[in-house]
């Protein structure tokens, strides 16, 4: 979507200088082929054959009409979602880090290091490095690691070591539980440890499952193949949904269509949906930040709720982060993206509906964008449109069983961050005159 931007992005900046990042200062943690996507402005980028191989193990997945949730809501709406949960390790992750994999493999890098929050991306890239025979380190926020065992024990049967974020394995993690020892860790914390793990070995490079240009670059696979779909069904989209913690799902769905929106060819709607105890485009402000705690990422411009921001530990792990893409956030801003946030019980109410209605458990995470699915459907009760929305179902949540039993037993406490709290962790804001 880059070269087609109205108006365009805005760089990464390295925090010493204020100056754009240079691909050279990438080195350190980034293959040259990932660098290169990362900075490129060309508006397709080939899937290497390798990678081809791969993803033919679940793609195209499947576009499901969701005729059972439309009868229940008794919704005059017609309801996609597109089921990134049929990959082996059940989310939309590894259609990146199959090709992150691919290109550290090719530059001779034999392990690779990452953060996790719910687990889903740190088991993606562990089922990723064994096919080209890496190993593969991965730092889990804290408290994920303790809500969901069995991600972390599918990391290590595919061959990943797993460690509980913050750890005393890195300089980050150390300095963070001297300031706090009852952490939970944060996404933030993690990406810090995995940063400074690959940057002191030469042998290891940095793997993100969000974020980043080259991440929602592989995603949009996920966006091409629904554009198709929906073809094939007669269909033009009115609303696109998706759940929002980094934005790699929700970018890789939307992103081919925005490319419509600019062109004028389409009006559809398109809504991110986030939780309200992690509210990024919806309460945070949209300013240069650093991607982690410790500092030690080029500072990007993103809505943000401040570096230092710890979130509190809901269940939906994948979405506590206190930025978010630049590319989506640019989006939000330029006005092409509207975003809403939910609390846990609500969103748990509409994943439940989904499972009894639909067959499919799904992840926390994904649930927030069914809740924004229902309420959109409902309205459309109200209203009589018969409106085609479209959702990406992000992930399944076979290993979130706890949290359904939580909410099932009437647990799951409601929690909407506190402004106060947001405002002072915006306070450690890096300030220098980037003119934002």
């Amino acid at each position: 979507i880059l070269p087609h931007l109205p108006k365009p992005l805005a760089p990464p900046l390295n925090p010493a200088t204020g100056k754009p990042v240079t691909p050279d200062e990438l080195k350190p943690i980034f293959p040259d082929a990932l660098i290169a996507q990362e900075m490129s402005t060309e508006p397709w980028i080939e899937i290497p054959g390798p990678v081809r191989e791969i993803l033919r193990l679940w793609r195209p997945s499947p576009l499901h009409r969701a005729r059972n949730l439309e009868r229940a809501l008794g919704t005059p709406a017609r309801i996609y979602y597109k089921n990134e949960g049929v990959s082996p390790p059940g989310s939309h992750k590894p259609n990146t880090a199959v090709a992150q994999a691919y290109y550290n493999k090719e530059a001779g890098i034999r392990r690779l290091a990452t953060e996790t929050g719910a687990g889903q991306w740190g088991s993606s890239l562990a089922f990723a490095c064994r096919f080209f025979d890496m190993e593969c380190t991965v730092y889990m926020v804290k408290v994920s690691y303790e809500q969901k065992p069995y991600r972390r024990i599918m990391m290590n049967v595919w061959g990943g070591e797993v460690f509980p974020s913050p750890t005393d394995r890195t300089a980050a993690g150390r300095a963070v539980r001297e300031r706090n020892p009852d952490s939970n860790g944060s996404l933030g914390i993690a990406i810090s440890e995995a940063v400074e793990d690959a940057a002191t070995r030469e042998d290891t490079n940095y793997a993100l499952g969000s974020v980043l240009n080259h991440v929602l670059i592989h995603q949009t696979v996920i966006g091409l193949e629904t554009q198709k779909q929906l073809a094939l069904a007669g269909e033009r989209p009115d609303m696109l949904i998706g759940c929002v913690g980094g934005g790699s799902n929700f970018g890789g769905f939307i992103l081919p269509f925005v490319k419509e929106l600019i062109d004028g060819k389409s009006n559809a709607e398109i809504i991110g949906v986030e939780p309200k105890s992690c509210p990024t485009l919806t309460k945070g402000a949209y300013r240069y930040d650093f991607g982690d705690t410790a500092g030690m990422t080029p500072l990007m411009l993103m809505y943000t709720l401040g570096h230092t921001f710890e979130p509190p530990g809901i269940h939906a792990g994948g979405l506590r982060y206190h930025g978010d893409a630049p590319l989506l956030c640019h989006l939000v801003h330029e006005g092409y993206v509207k975003a809403r946030a939910y609390t846990q019980n609500p969103v748990f109410e509409a994943a439940l509906l989904f499972a009894r209605t639909e067959g499919i458990i799904p992840a926390p995470e994904t649930s927030h964008a069914l809740r924004a699915v229902v309420d959109e459907a409902l309205r459309c009760k109200e209203t009589g449109e018969e409106k085609c929305i479209v959702c990406c179902f992000s992930g399944h949540g076979h290993f979130d069983l706890a949290a359904y039993d939580a909410f099932l037993e009437g647990r799951l406490e409601d929690y909407e961050y506190p402004d106060e709290l947001i405002q002072k962790a915006l306070g450690d804001l890096p300030k220098f005159p980037t003119g934002i």
